[in-house]
């Protein structure tokens, strides 16, 4: 069943406070969306059955867009691989159900291209999910989102539910995690460099060869995309979101290095782990439903490092 979406709709954004769910908060506004509702995790413990079920009782959104996640780097997922199975399919489980039970005639589900199998045929198109082994490093994270997507799968299959998932590709931008401890690779190097240019320090380290193939979406791009999926997309299968362009690690890090002004050296420490050699979407389908990113990598860039220097105390946590 597809179900059409309504300025006047009650939309709840669940991580409204995260990388993706501001940016679609951004996106859901300045197209004329006004009645747009979250909670912080503080209010709302979405692994909490009870909790969320309260929740849903109370507001009753029309749509609801999850968005919130237990996410991290290559660190983080291999110090605590049980904790990203577990939570994820917690706040899965509860929101999913919940979204049936009440009634919300729209879910849109977030996942990421980590769900596809380590050795996936390049560009990844939708249906290489399932078919083969995933990476090792985020490989818990992975689990989880396969069974939110499946579970999306089902209640539309079982139900008629208008529950549509997508998968974005590497993302970046504004309200991004710069703790070294667990993000990602992009906002790593930001704050590496930054750090670096301003100790005046003579080089600075990256982990592994740099030689490994990603795509970087602008986490606005993605929203965007993500409200157009909302306002036009119905189907059974996932979509994809990305670029469909790639560049190496060392690429990026060089990239990175003349945005900020970094003028040492970039240092290779090759005994840590490169990750997946090469992950990058097919986004055929995507473009084929009318939608194309407009931020290229390098404007993107920019664009994130001056939110991260304008906001530099936040950026640090």
């Amino acid at each position: 069943m597809s179900s059409r979406i309504e300025k006047t709709d009650k939309i709840y954004v669940a991580g409204h406070r995260g990388l993706v769910g501001s940016a679609i908060v951004r996106n859901l506004e300045a197209k004329g969306y006004k009645n747009i509702i979250g909670r912080t995790h503080r209010e709302l413990n979405l692994t909490n059955q009870a909790q969320v079920t309260a929740f849903f009782e109370e507001e009753k959104p029309d749509v609801v867009v999850l968005a919130a996640a237990k996410v991290g780097g290559i660190n983080a997922n291999n110090t605590a691989p049980a904790e990203f199975a577990y939570e994820n399919m917690q706040i899965q489980c509860n929101v999913i159900k919940c979204c049936h039970d009440f009634g919300v005639k729209k879910l849109l589900f977030l996942g990421s291209t980590c769900i596809y199998p380590k050795l996936a045929p390049q560009p990844i198109p939708e249906d290489a999910l399932l078919t083969g082994p995933l990476e090792a490093t985020n490989e818990a994270y992975a689990i989880a989102k396969i069974a939110g997507l499946e579970m999306c799968k089902f209640f539309k299959r079982q139900y008629g539910d208008d529950f549509i998932s997508c998968m974005p590709t590497n993302l970046y931008g504004p309200h991004d995690n710069y703790d070294l401890q667990g993000s990602h690779v992009l906002p790593a190097m930001i704050r590496k460099f930054h750090e670096a240019k301003v100790n005046g320090a003579e080089s600075v380290e990256l982990w592994g060869t740099g030689t490994p193939l990603r795509e970087f979406l602008y986490v606005d791009d993605m929203a965007d995309a993500c409200v157009f999926l909302l306002e036009n997309y119905s189907g059974e299968q996932h979509v994809n979101i990305g670029t469909g362009k790639e560049v190496t690690i060392r690429q990026l890090a060089e990239t990175v290095q003349k945005t900020v002004g970094f003028d040492g050296k970039i240092v290779w420490n090759t005994d840590m782990p490169d990750g997946t050699p090469r992950k990058l979407t097919d986004v055929t389908k995507l473009h084929g439903l009318g939608w194309t990113h407009r931020v290229e990598l390098e404007e993107g860039v920019k664009l994130a490092y001056d939110w991260f220097k304008d906001n530099i105390k936040e950026a640090r946590k």
